[in-house]
């Protein structure tokens, strides 16, 4: 653990916390630093400070308790790969599977166990090669990681940009009356819990699509299309209209799940070299409820919006 300590100047008056930090130890990615502040390691003259947007003051003592950082170490896990070819590889993420090392991992993650057989492209963030995006422990399904610097850039992209189509499987606690519908409300840091999200007035935009697919007397089966990218969107939406994930103990979950029902089940994109749609799919788990799945729809990847 490394201490570091800091006055603000009067060229930082008004900066934000995390940006100020970066200046002060370059060499961390700007995420990394988020999640220190997150995790209360920050204090700004003796508080502990976990709003990354937090604004200082010239003259404020900055007190940064610098958590370890993580390792890389490859190992050989069981991986189940959809696709694989010489610039992507998509796998099925197990429930339970941490997507890449951070602060409280121990055991190996999946990007440990691709770099066991694997080269995987540098990203700004050391312990992050190759991601694109990410799934949350306790969720299952499709995860695409980059195997080439220009395909890591194509698939940021085309996950910034919104120019691809997820699909999910979820079930949800209680049973929702409407058909289909649209959760639209803004995300953002839960104050009273940094650890999880919550709708906000001040949170960043989100809608999620849903469709009732079957209803039994205390759950629901939804295919849930998220139109934005927010950590935990799909958790943080359905909690707040009422219907917990199922097997959500974080989100308030009070139905006993020996996992969390939420599945990455469709993933569409462009190949980032031929260009061509890629379709990328991992059969329900077993935990979800017997459905004819395969006749859902494939979705379409939307056409970029005009600027």
């Amino acid at each position: 653990m490394e201490r570091l300590e800091s006055t603000v100047g009067d060229a930082s008056d008004g900066e934000r916390l995390d940006l100020f930090l970066v200046s002060a130890r370059p060499g961390v990615s700007r995420s990394t630093i988020q999640r220190e502040i997150r995790e209360g390691r920050v204090l700004v003259s003796g508080s502990i400070i976990r709003r990354t947007a937090h604004r200082l003051r010239a003259g404020e003592a900055v007190v940064w308790s610098v958590s370890d950082s993580p390792i890389l170490s490859p190992k050989p896990i069981p991986l189940e790969i959809l696709f694989e070819d010489d610039v992507l590889v998509a796998v099925n993420k197990s429930p339970g599977l941490v997507v890449h090392p951070g602060a409280g991992t121990r055991e190996t993650t999946l990007v440990e166990g691709l770099l066991a057989t694997r080269e995987l492209p540098p990203s700004d963030d050391p312990v992050r090669p190759g991601i694109v995006h990410r799934l949350d422990k306790g969720t299952s399904g499709v995860i695409v990681v980059a195997k080439t610097a220009s395909a890591l850039e194509s698939l940021k992209a085309q996950f910034a940009e919104r120019i691809l189509a997820k699909s999910y499987l979820a079930v949800v606690e209680g049973t929702i009356d409407e058909n289909e519908g649209t959760i639209d409300a803004p995300v953002g840091r839960d104050p009273a819990r940094p650890s999880r999200m919550s709708v906000q007035s001040r949170g960043r935009p989100a809608q999620t699509e849903f469709q009732v697919l079957d209803r039994s007397d205390d759950r629901t089966l939804l295919w849930v299309r998220p139109r934005t990218g927010r950590t935990h969107q799909i958790r943080a939406h359905f909690r707040y209209i009422g219907h917990c994930v199922l097997g959500d103990e974080v989100y308030g979950g009070r139905i006993p799940a020996d996992r969390m029902l939420l599945h990455a089940w469709r993933l569409v994109l462009r190949h980032p070299e031929t260009c061509e749609e890629l379709r990328l799919e991992a059969p329900p788990p077993s935990a979800f409820p017997a459905y004819h799945y395969e006749e859902l729809p494939w979705q379409r990847i939307p056409q970029p919006t005009a600027e």
